[in-house]
């Protein structure tokens, strides 16, 4: 579904007369299948964010490339939608307008709009704030109407910048918990970035552990735990300490 080939990235200063650089990523390759939740862990400065722009589209790698169902990313795609950590609402639009704003660039006939954008709406608990604005709603709210915007495009990938990192830490459990409900509807691909070692485990089926300076991968953890999660207290699980435990000590080196 989702392959890494080798990437690096490379940043330079405009007045930087060596050109020496700063190496965001070194060599970065891994593979997600159809279905599977991916969560990339480790230290700021370690490239994530970099990483998921470019499998994105919205940078280029300068080695290596971004496979999406063995075809070559070179640019923003259908297929792959991102979700970001600052909501990116318009404030000047209401939910719905918001919800339908990619598929209005796209064009086609409003009605068939309103109707794919409702599905995802209701899907993610919003149903009855659709003509509010994005300044009379929740934070948490505001996020659920970044996820009911990217999962109207229908894509195969869903990318997702630490897209509760902005939220308080009850709304942050609630939402990811319902982002394992609505994954478990939709069935896509998630390739999800965050800083926090016991959201990842929540969410994934594998962490890959990245260390910093330059960005690369420092071991990729399988988490066996059962699902659906939302349904037992998956983090009063024995195996979910340990696991914390091991990643803990991946990120300290």
């Amino acid at each position: 579904m989702l392959e890494i080939r080798h990437l690096s990235k490379v940043f330079f200063e405009r007045n930087d007369p060596r050109r020496s650089g700063l190496v965001a990523l070194h060599d970065i390759s891994f593979q997600v299948q159809g279905n599977e939740f991916i969560c990339l862990l480790g230290p700021s400065g370690c490239g994530k964010t970099t990483l998921i722009r470019i499998a994105a589209g919205l940078l280029r790698a300068d080695k290596g490339e971004v496979l999406v169902n063995g075809r070559p990313v070179i640019a923003p795609g259908r297929d792959r939608c991102m979700v970001f950590q600052n909501f990116g609402l318009l404030p000047w639009r209401t939910v719905m307008e918001n919800v339908e704003f990619g598929l209005e660039i796209e064009g086609g006939p409003r009605e068939e709009r309103r109707r794919i954008c409702q599905k995802y709406i209701e899907l993610v608990g919003l149903q009855g704030f659709e003509s509010y604005f994005p300044h009379q709603i929740s934070g948490g709210m505001q996020q659920r109407v970044g996820i009911a915007r990217a999962l109207s495009k229908e894509p195969d990938i869903l990318l997702m910048d630490e897209p509760f990192g902005a939220v308080d830490a009850q709304t942050r459990e609630q939402l990811q918990e319902e982002l394992m409900k609505i994954w478990a509807t939709t069935n896509n691909t998630v390739l999800f970035v965050t800083h926090s070692i016991d959201e990842s485990i929540y969410l994934a089926d594998r962490v890959i552990v990245m260390k910093p300076r330059p960005g690369r991968i420092r071991e990729e953890v399988k988490i066996d735990l059962p699902r659906p999660r939302w349904a037992v207290d998956v983090r009063a699980d024995p195996r979910f300490a340990q696991l914390r435990t091991r990643i803990r000590e991946l990120l300290r080196g």
